[in-house]
């Protein structure tokens, strides 16, 4: 993540948790909050209903490169936290990077004319 960091504190997962503003659809919940920076800091959430840690783990891989791939097109200063809800086990890259991409979209996080490519 170029010009991304990660959200590794409990606390800073609360802050979004509580303070921002959620964006939800079948597979993912987005919460986004203003962090006051020039960077995006990113955080993946999956809690234990979603499958062993293994599932956890490739879902977690599987947000932080669907974001990768798009991070130039997203605004800059928001922290983004990103949870699974149960049915995201089943859920393919295409399926989570499409889900993202929506929700960005709902939430207005993405630059102005910009458009992502969805492969």
């Amino acid at each position: 993540m170029l010009f991304s960091e990660s959200l590794k504190k409990n606390e800073q997962f609360r802050n979004v948790y509580c303070n921002g503003k959620s964006y939800a659809d079948r597979n993912l919940v987005v919460y986004v909050w203003k962090n006051g920076t020039i960077k995006n800091r990113l955080g993946v959430s999956c809690s234990k209903k979603v499958g062993n840690s293994v599932v956890r783990h490739r879902f977690a891989r599987l947000v932080r490169e669907s974001y990768r791939l798009h991070e130039n097109i997203f605004n800059s200063g928001l922290d983004i936290v990103v949870v699974a809800r149960a049915c995201a086990r089943e859920c393919t890259y295409h399926d989570i990077e499409k889900s993202l991409l929506f929700l960005a979209g709902r939430a207005h996080i993405i630059k102005n004319g910009e458009q992502a490519d969805i492969r």
